[in-house]
C-alpha cells in the first residue's frame, strides 16, 4: 500500500481527536477513513475505531485531571449510569449491524441542533454546583446515552454533552472531562470484547490512534487553561452538528 493512506489516517485521527475532545462525532471522520481509505468492512471498522477513541480519551482525561477540570466528586453518578448502559449496547453490537440506525441518527442530529441554537447562553455558563437533577429523568437518560454509545459510538459525545450541560448544568469544559472519562471506561471494555471476537484490525487502529491521541492531549490541555474554552467548545459543537447534518442528508 502507498504511504498516502497512512498519512491521511494520522491527519484524520488528529482532527477527530480535536473534535471529540471539544464536542463529539469525530468518529464520523475515523469511520470514513477506515472504510473508504483503509478498506475495512463496516463491522471491523466499527470495532477498530474504538482503539483511537480509547487512547484519545485516556490522553484527554490525563490532561484535564492535571489541570483540575475533572470533578469526579460531582460527575461520578453520570459516569456510572452511562457505563452501565453501554454494556447493553456493546452486547447488541456483537449481534446486530448498526448501519440501519444511521437513518435514525440523522434526525437525532436535527434535534441536537435545535437544542444548541435555542438559548445558547446555557452552553457557555460555568458549572452550577448547587443544581440537583431529577433522577427519575436523569437516570434513564444517561443509561440510554450509554447504550447508544456502546452500540454505535458515533455522536455519543454530543448527546452526553447535551445531558451534562443542559440537564446536570456542568460547564462545557467539565462536561468534556466527564465525557472522556466515561468513554474511556466503556471503550476499554468494548475493545476487550471485540478483540475476543476477532473484529479488530490492530495495525490500522494503531495508525489512526496516533493522530487521535495527539489531538486529544493537545486539545484537552488548551481547554483546561483557556478562559474562553466554554465558548470555543460551543462553536465547535455548532459547526460539528451542522456539518454532520449536511453530510447525513447527502448535501456534502
Amino acid at each position: 500500500m502507498e504511504i498516502w493512506p497512512y498519512i491521511i489516517a494520522v491527519i484524520g485521527g488528529l482532527f477527530a481527536g480535536f473534535i471529540n475532545t471539544l464536542a463529539g462525532n469525530g468518529s464520523t471522520i475515523t469511520l470514513t477513513i477506515f472504510t473508504e481509505v483503509l478498506g475495512l468492512p463496516g463491522n471491523i471498522a466499527n470495532a477498530t475505531n474504538r482503539i483511537g477513541v480509547f487512547t484519545q480519551c485516556v490522553a484527554g482525561v490525563a490532561a484535564f485531571q492535571k489541570n483540575g477540570k475533572l470533578k469526579l466528586e460531582r460527575s461520578w453518578p453520570y459516569i456510572v449510569l452511562t457505563t452501565v448502559g453501554s454494556l447493553g449496547g456493546i452486547a447488541l453490537a456483537l449481534w446486530v449491524s448498526n448501519e440501519q440506525f444511521i437513518v435514525v441518527f440523522r434526525y437525532l442530529m436535527i434535534v441536537m441542533f435545535l437544542l444548541i441554537v435555542v438559548k445558547p447562553e446555557r452552553w457557555i455558563r460555568d458549572t452550577d454546583p448547587t443544581h440537583r437533577p431529577n433522577w427519575w429523568i436523569a437516570a434513564p437518560a444517561f443509561l440510554a446515552i450509554g447504550f447508544y454509545g456502546g452500540f454505535i459510538q458515533m455522536g455519543m459525545g454530543l448527546f452526553f454533552l447535551a445531558a451534562m450541560v443542559l440537564g446536570a448544568r456542568f460547564s462545557m469544559t467539565e462536561s468534556n472531562a466527564a465525557k472522556l472519562t466515561v468513554v474511556a471506561i466503556y471503550t476499554g471494555i468494548a475493545i476487550a470484547i471485540f478483540a475476543w471476537r476477532g473484529l479488530i484490525d490492530w495495525k490500522m487502529g494503531a495508525i489512526v490512534a496516533v493522530g487521535q491521541t495527539i489531538g486529544g492531549w493537545v486539545t484537552a490541555m488548551y481547554a483546561s487553561k483557556s478562559k474562553r474554552a466554554n465558548e470555543v467548545a460551543y462553536w465547535v459543537l455548532v459547526v460539528v452538528v451542522i456539518l454532520g447534518i449536511l453530510s447525513l442528508f447527502g448535501v456534502l
